[in-house]
This record gives structure tokens, C-alpha cells and sequence, in this order.
């Protein structure tokens, strides 16, 4: 379902809380021990495999690293992963990997980024700001996961798995509170409950609240509202037999984030300060139930079975024009939208012990938003029928899948990986329009189907050198516009996009240093972008260019443990390419313009060979730490961590007197941990040279990112 006024989505930004999180597991000493760079091992192809043996790019933090880097949400990943960008406008989020992802909000288009929380699909359009608390481990995954993940992974993946229960341990856990500026105080913690020999419990929490960042300047509004947050995650784990594993998971999120306040984008005052004039309201409430069932035959074959159900409401008010004076001033927007979604996923895994492996899957989900008479509004001012645009109605989405992969070794080291997905989408609009007091009715059906492969080779050269290759394909599926004026437009088609991409896994200095290297090349057919309407260009609809976008690349990254010093680090390197295709700025007035053959003309713009949006060309990011020994069993820990992030473009048109050119960012978070015995004692700061940096555009609106916290936080386990 898809609506632009003033080129405004559906949803717009959430400022996380970016104060450093407290430890995300109680059990590992992250100040311990070990001279060498632990192993990491991934879960993106249904087994649990070695991170330097498995063919892929991908970024790997566990919950201690996650502590380290100061990382509580989506946003702060960008900064600790090369090729990567989260552009945050709210419940929606730019999430894009390799220049590939997301650059509208509406439930019609499609993520290319899908975050995976224990085995679960998440919510595919809102919802994107669930806090990390209690956590294992995250995998960023770079380049299209179309064989197991599917259409929503054109551009990557990521996967967040909790912390499980563990069957015939203590009672352990632990317990954290941290105080900081803007009045901030937060609380998180989880406890281990060892039912029976085959049966335990975890519970796990996360509250915070915290003053605004933001004041307001413009007349007749309340000084906005602060952050007020709470989690809580229950998970149960039953194995009565070797053979045996249920494990059972459910959250509930309660996120309010205050109002997502942004101003004109060409503005020069100070971004926190803001002059808008209309009531702000960010609320996320939504929970999710997961299940997870693996049984494993005498053969060694593993069948399992993933079922979940979410549900939540997402309200959001804000100032469209962000400003209390001056020509169109007035213009608000809110909605009010419910999604709920169901999931099955069914594999049937080989055991890996011979020279033939394989996995055979099969996947369905239903999902589907309602809008509420009254909720969604875009007016001059609210409540004026002949200035209005209103919506309501249902957009209910369907999705099946089968996929399987085959792996085969040639010989002890070299190995063949072939893999296809095959999905069936449908999708169906049930939309009420009342647009300037003129009522619109849509009723639209459209169904899409779309084969994702893979053929890789891979070569172990020795214990210590990994090379692959592989060709792969994403896919994601096309969508419906909600109609502006009268009659239905046509819907948009499904996207493709091929990958080539070759990497090298190494390990250095006697285990002290490991690395990865990869380059990739990007053919993007059919690629979805959004234009002004021919004859009314201050509206938005979705098309695709018929062009090939070409996006190409290289990324590096490299851990070492040197003793008690310790580092990371990260480096993309990107070059992006529209593909021929003329469009009208929807920002302006122009004429009809076709897509095709244009032709050019002042209003009627060629984009051909113009970067893509959200495609910085120059991602890098760095952590060092030293353990200092103080003492008995004291530790002192140091730590500095920087991610900068290039400058990037908002719009495809890229005009730059329009404020489309997002500027680089440039973020330094450290801490200091003081360890004793069972107690850490960290003093925290992020951004920390207060850094005022673009967030990210829309709309002709400016999101500022968050500015310097800081904080002391204790921790004790147990």
C-alpha cells in the first residue's frame, strides 16, 4: 500500500537509544583468557558451521562485542560493519547492505535487508527498532541470501539469536543498571531457571527512559515527550531425549519513542531545536511467539520445524512541513497501522559427515496491515475534508517457498555448492480513499513468482586459507500503488538481482589474526524506484527501470588478539550506477514524462548513470582495547571504537540545492570497564565529539542522529 504526499512514507524516524548496552551474557569473561581470536560460527545456511569456512560475507558480534561497540539497535550496526547503511526515519528504517535494501516506507514495497530474530522472519515493513538485550550473537550478512532467507534478502540479511536457557545449569544470570545525561536511567537483566534434567527457563528484561533530545520553538505545541521503553522476553527449552529439542520463545515490546522531530532539510539552526508546530507520537507495541522444534533421526537426518506468530500497532503523528511559518505550514500526518503476521518453515537438514550434504526446505507466511478508518491522514490542516488525504482499509500479503541446496565434495578440499529457491507471492489491496472530499476505491490482486540460485565453489587451500566463488540471485517481489486521482495505476514489477563474488578467509600469526576479503559485482534488473506521477508530480508511485543498475565493490575485515591488547576493523569500498531512466522530480511541477524515451528536458530527467541511493562509497570502522591488570584478579579495559560512514545520496535526482546529498558521518564511542570479581563498572560515551550529522532525508525534512551520552553502568552476575 503506498502513499506519498510531498514525497512523505507512511512512517518516518526513531532516534534508539545509543547509550552503551549492558553485558548481553552473563556467562563469558570478554576480558579473559585467550590470546587469539576466538572461532565464530554462523547460522545463515541452517547449520551451525565456522565463519572462516562458510562462503560468505558477513560481520559476526556476540553479545560481548555488542557491549563492547556500544550497539543497542539497528542503527548503531552500520557503524561496526563495512557496506552498510541504516538511514533512520522512524518504525520504517533505510536498512541497505551493498547499496541494496530499502529507500521507501509503505507495506507494499518490500525490505531487502530482513532481520531474523531466533530462527523468525520479523516483520517485514515496520517494527524495525527492537532493542538487543540478552543476546548471543548478531550476523550481518552481505550480498542476496535468495536460497534459505528469500525474497525479502536481496541486499543481505541479519540474524539476532538470544541467549537459551541452559538444561542442568544453576541459577545464573545477571543484572544491570546505568544512569546518563538527558536525565537517563535503564535496567536490564535475565535469569536462568534450571526446571528439570530436561526442561529450563530464561527470563529477560529491558526498560530505560530518558528525556528528549529535541526542544520545540513553534507555537501551540507541548515540549515533546521522552523516551520511555520496556521488554521482556520468556524462553523455555525442553529436551527429553538426545534426539529431542523444543525450544519456545516469546517477546513483548513496549517502545515509545517521544515523536520523531525533524525540520526543513535546508535549514540552518540548530538541528535539536526544532520550530514545527503540530503534536508529535511514536509508539510501537507489538509482540512475537516462536517455536522451534528439532527432532534428528537414527540416520543423523534433522528434521525441524520453525512456527511463529506476530502481531503489533504502530502509531505516529508528526509536523509534514516542519516548520510553524511561512507558505504550507500547516500540513500534518499521522497513522495508526496494525500488521499481523504468521509463519512455517519446515527443513529437512543432512547430516555433514560424508562427501554429500543437502537441506531441503519449504516456507509459508501470511502477513497483513490494516489501516483504520480515521488513522491515516495527510491534511492542510487535519480535519479539513477539502485538503485531505485520507486512507483506510486492509493490504493482506501472502508468501510460499521451497528452496533446498546440495553440497558435494570433488575432492577432501575442494567442494560444489548448488542451491534454488523457488517463491509464490501474492498480494491484494482492500483501500478506501478519500482524497480532497473525492472518495476512491481500490480493489487490486497481483501475484508474482520468482526463482533465486546459487552455484559456488569452494576451496580449503589449508587450515589457515579459504577461498570462494560463487554466482547467486535475489529476488524481490513487486507491489500495488494506492491510486492518486481517479482510477487505479498500474502496479510495479518483481526485481532481480545477480551477484558474482569471490572472497578469501585467512588466519595469521598462529591464530593472533584472522581477515576476510571479498569483491562482488551486482547486475540489478527491474529495480523498483519511486517517481513523480506524469501529470500530477507532486505524488509519488512505485516503477521499475527497465535498465540494469550495476553495483560493484570490495570489502575488508580483520580481528586480532595480541594478549591484552586486542582489535577490529572494517572497510567497504562501493561503485553504483542507475541504469537508464527518465522521471519527473516529484518535488516539482513538470510534464508528462516517459520513463523510456523521456525526452530529456528540464523537468524530465534522465537518471541514467547517477549513484543509487543509500550507496555511500566509502565505509570504515575500527575498535581497539587494551586489559590492564590492577591488581588480584582486577581488569581495566580501555576501549575506543570509530565508524565513518561517507557521504550518500537521499533521491535519486540528486539535486543538492534541494538538500538530496547526505553528509558523511563520523561517530567515536570509548569506554572504560573496571572488573572485580563478579562486578564491571563501565563508564560509557557515544558520539562522542557530539557530532551533528544527518540521520537521514525525506520529504524535504532532515532526521538529525542522535548526539554525545553518556553514562556509568554496573553490572553483576551471578
Amino acid at each position: 500500500m503506498k502513499i506519498h504526499a510531498l514525497w512523505l512514507s507512511a512512517s518516518i524516524v526513531t532516534l534508539a537509544w545509543s547509550g552503551a548496552a549492558a553485558a548481553q551474557t552473563a556467562a563469558k569473561d570478554d576480558t579473559d583468557a585467550s590470546t587469539k581470536v576466538e572461532e565464530v560460527t554462523v547460522t545463515a545456511e541452517r547449520r551451525t558451521t565456522n565463519l572462516q569456512t562458510t562462503p560468505i560475507a558477513a560481520t559476526v558480534l556476540s553479545g560481548g562485542d555488542l557491549e563492547k561497540k556500544g550497539i543497542t539497535t539497528v542503527d548503531s550496526l552500520q557503524f561496526a560493519s563495512p557496506g552498510m547503511t541504516v538511514n533512520n526515519f522512524g518504525q520504517g528504517i533505510d536498512f541497505n547492505i551493498r547499496g541494496i535494501g530499502k529507500a521507501e516506507h509503505n507495506s507494499q514495497t518490500l525490505t531487502g535487508v530482513i532481520t531474523y530474530r531466533d530462527g523468525v522472519a520479523t516483520f517485514p515493513g515496520y517494527f524495525t527498532s527492537e532493542p538487543y538485550y540478552d543476546i548471543a550473537r548478531v550476523e550481518i550478512l552481505r550480498g542476496p541470501q535468495g536460497t534459505f532467507v528469500g525474497e525479502n534478502a536481496t541486499g543481505g540479511a541479519v540474524f539476532v539469536t538470544t541467549n537459551d536457557p541452559v538444561i542442568g545449569g544453576a541459577y545464573s544470570g545477571y543484572i544491570a543498571g546505568q544512569v546518563g545525561n538527558y536525565s537517563g536511567v535503564a535496567a536490564q537483566g535475565a535469569i536462568n531457571l534450571p526446571i528439570s534434567d530436561t526442561l529450563a527457563a530464561r527470563v529477560a528484561f529491558n526498560v530505560e527512559r530518558r528525556d528528549s533530545f529535541y526542544s520545540v520553538t513553534g507555537p501551540a505545541i507541548a515540549q515533546p515527550d521522552g523516551v520511555g521503553m520496556a521488554s521482556v522476553r520468556l524462553s523455555v527449552l525442553w529436551k527429553p531425549t538426545d534426539a529431542l529439542s523444543v525450544n519456545f520463545k516469546a517477546d513483548y515490546n513496549y517502545l515509545d519513542f517521544g515523536g520523531y522531530f525533524a525540520d526543513p532539510v535546508l535549514a540552518t539552526n540548530d538541528p535539536f531545536e526544532i520550530t514545527g508546530n503540530a503534536r508529535q507520537q511514536a509508539l510501537d507495541r507489538f509482540g512475537r511467539v516462536g517455536l522451534q522444534v528439532n527432532y534428528v533421526l537414527g540416520n543423523g537426518i534433522t528434521l525441524r520445524s520453525v512456527t511463529a506468530y506476530q502481531r503489533g500497532n504502530t502509531k505516529y503523528l508528526t509536523d509534514l512541513d516542519g516548520k510553524s511559518s511561512g507558505p504550507n505550514s500547516n500540513y500534518t500526518f499521522g497513522d495508526s497501522v496494525y500488521e499481523t503476521t504468521y509463519s512455517q518453515e519446515f527443513n529437512i537438514i543432512s547430516p555433514d559427515t560424508g562427501r554429500l550434504s543437502w537441506i531441503l526446505g519449504g516456507y509459508l507466511q501470511t502477513d497483513e496491515y490494516e489501516f483504520p478508518v480515521g488513522t491515516f491522514f495527510i491534511g492542510v490542516p487535519a480535519g479539513a475534508a477539502a485538503s485531505e488525504y485520507r486512507l483506510s482499509g486492509t493490504n493482506p500479503k501472502e508468501t510460499k517457498a521451497i528452496f533446498g541446496q546440495v553440497s558435494f565434495d570433488l575432492t577432501d578440499r575442494l567442494e560444489l555448492q548448488v542451491g534454488a529457491r523457488y517463491s509464490d507471492s501474492r498480494t491484494t489491496n482492500h483501500v478506501k480513499v478519500l482524497q480532497y472530499s473525492f472518495p476512491i476505491t481500490d480493489e487490486q490482486s497481483a501475484r508474482y513468482t520468482g526463482v533465486s540460485s546459487k552455484v559456488g565453489l569452494n576451496w580449503t587451500i589449508d587450515d589457515h586459507n579459504f577461498l570462494y566463488a560463487f554466482w547467486a540471485q535475489g529476488h524481490r517481489p513487486g507491489g500495488l500503488n494506492v491510486p492518486v486521482g481517479i482510477g487505479p495505476p498500474a502496479p510495479f514489477d518483481s526485481e532481480k538481482v545477480s551477484t558474482y563474488e569471490i572472497g578469501w578467509k585467512a588466519g595469521f600469526l598462529g591464530g593472533h589474526l584472522r581477515t576476510q576479503v571479498d569483491a562482488y559485482y551486482n547486475d540489478y534488473k527491474n529495480f523498483q524506484v519511486i517517481v513523480g506521477y506524469p501529470d500530477n508530480p507532486v505524488f509519488g508511485f512505485e516503477l521499475n527501470n527497465p535498465n540494469a543498475t550495476k553495483i560493484y565493490g570490495a570489502e575488508i575485515q580483520a580481528e586480532g588478539v595480541f594478549g591484552d591488547f586486542s582489535f577490529d576493523l572494517g572497510m567497504g569500498l562501493m561503485h553504483s550506477e542507475i541504469g537508464t531512466l527518465f522521471a519527473t522530480d516529484p518535488r516539482g511541477i513538470g510534464a508528462p514524462c516517459n520513463k523510456l524515451t523521456g525526452p530529456a528536458t528540464l523537468t524530465c530527467i534522465n537518471l541514467g548513470g547517477r549513484e543509487q541511493t543509500y550507496a555511500p562509497n566509502f565505509t570504515f570502522n575500527v575498535g581497539a582495547q587494551y586489559i590492564f591488570h590492577v591488581g588480584g584478579d582486577d581488569t581495566l579495559t580501555p576501549r575506543l571504537n570509530y565508524g565513518h560512514v561517507s557521504e550518500q545520496w537521499a533521491t535519486l535526482f540528486e539535486n543538492t540545492a534541494l538538500g538530496d546529498r547526505v553528509g558523511a558521518r563520523n561517530v567515536f564511542n570509548g569506554q572504560i570497564a573496571w572488573r572485580h570479581h563478579d562486578f564491571v563498572v563501565t563508564a560509557y560515551g557515544s558520539n562522542l565529539t557530539d557530532e551533528r550529522y544527518v540521520g537521514a532525508v525525506n520529504s524535504g525534512l532532515r532526521f538529525v542522529g542522535p548526539p554525545r551520552q553518556y553514562g556509568v553502568r554496573i553490572m553483576k552476575t551471578f
